[in-house]
């Protein structure tokens, strides 16, 4: 038997037990379980008994001789197990879309909105924190936002990733209005829900910053300057430009090798693409396409950049966290998913 042959059979048995595997964990259909359990039988009694299929290869005039047949087959196999996985996908990005958009207006609907509807008329700069799992340090952030800046009242919103300590309870009693999501699903998605309450809260400018106490409220006046004084419709604090307590080595040239890229790409020289400090004018975010759930903060620049808004970087001050541990990834995984974020978002 030859090495083509035993290739054939291994693939058929693969194909069979992992087609088996995929359906008791429900992730693929019974039709699409009964497709792949006769391609992989087919493909192992092609190999074993090449004879049986006589009628068929003679039909599509492929000869005997140097396993063209085997080969034809495994040709064939491939193009049908691409179908499946693509026909899988897009049934998995259909039911994950449907889940993100529930999400969302669970999202927007379980709001202080009652509470909102006390505040005082005007124009507003609205603060959003996406937190999960931040009791520790919460309350302080909230804390330390300053009600008003240039005469524009300051709003802090704190969207609830899921947590499931006290982080949301903690947030209220420090002033913030707050929304609770139903399970964790990423801080993109928390900030896209954000977004649209501010949008609905009437905002002037919208701010993002850390409920983990990394981002000073002290500079957010630094962050909405240039947006009032009419020279900028994005800002992006950036901590290449001001000062930051290094994490570790590696997070620290993955913030300079992101730079480089988002630069490469755009054409606009970038510092600090990672920064999840940054404000923008609230009109600019019924523009954006905004997707990402995980690995975002590079996503809502990149779109800026796209459409040639003007976009200035400031310097701030990135800290130590206050308290909790960090949610992100192993750093090698984080470099690779944040990059490949990067590339997704200019192929748009």
């Amino acid at each position: 038997m030859t090495a083509v042959r035993i290739l054939g059979i291994i693939a058929g048995i693969g194909l069979f037990l992992m087609s088996v595997q995929a359906y008791d964990r429900r992730r693929i259909s019974r039709l699409s379980l009964i497709v792949a359990s006769l391609l992989g039988t087919a493909l192992i009694v092609l190999s074993l008994r090449p004879s049986v299929y006589d009628p068929v290869f003679n039909w599509f005039h492929i000869v005997p001789g140097a396993e063209r047949r085997v080969i034809f087959v495994l040709v064939i196999g491939v193009l049908l197990l691409l179908f499946l996985v693509l026909r899988l996908q897009t049934g998995s990005d259909t039911n994950d879309r449907g889940l993100r958009l529930l999400i969302e207006a669970l999202g927007r609907e379980r709001f202080d909105w009652e509470r909102a509807a006390a505040l005082p008329e005007g124009r507003r700069v609205v603060v959003i924190s996406p937190a999960y799992n931040e009791q520790d340090s919460v309350g302080d952030v909230v804390r330390a936002i300053p009600r008003e800046l240039e005469g524009i009242q300051v709003i802090p919103v704190v969207v609830s990733d899921g947590s499931d300590d006290a982080t949301a309870r903690r947030a209220r009693e420090a002033g913030a209005l707050v929304t609770e999501l139903p399970i964790r699903r990423g801080g993109g998605l928390a900030l896209r829900v954000g977004y649209e309450i501010a949008l609905q809260l009437g905002a002037e400018i919208v701010v993002t910053m850390d409920a983990d106490g990394q981002h000073l409220p002290s500079e957010l006046p630094v962050m909405i300057r240039p947006i009032i004084d009419g020279s900028a419709d994005y800002v992006n604090g950036s901590r290449i430009l001001g000062e930051f307590e290094r994490e570790s080595l590696l997070r620290h040239l993955g913030v300079h090798l992101f730079a480089r890229i988002v630069t490469l790409l755009t054409g606009r020289r970038i510092t600090d693409p990672s920064s999840g400090y940054r404000a923008a004018r609230a009109e600019l975010l019924q523009r954006f396409v905004l997707q990402e759930d995980q690995f975002w903060s590079s996503e809502i620049l990149i779109e800026a950049l796209r459409h040639r808004v003007r976009v200035v970087e400031v310097p701030v001050t990135i800290v130590a966290r206050a308290g909790g541990e960090s949610k992100k990834p192993a750093s090698l995984r984080y470099g690779w998913s944040f990059s490949k974020v990067i590339v997704q978002t200019w192929l748009r």
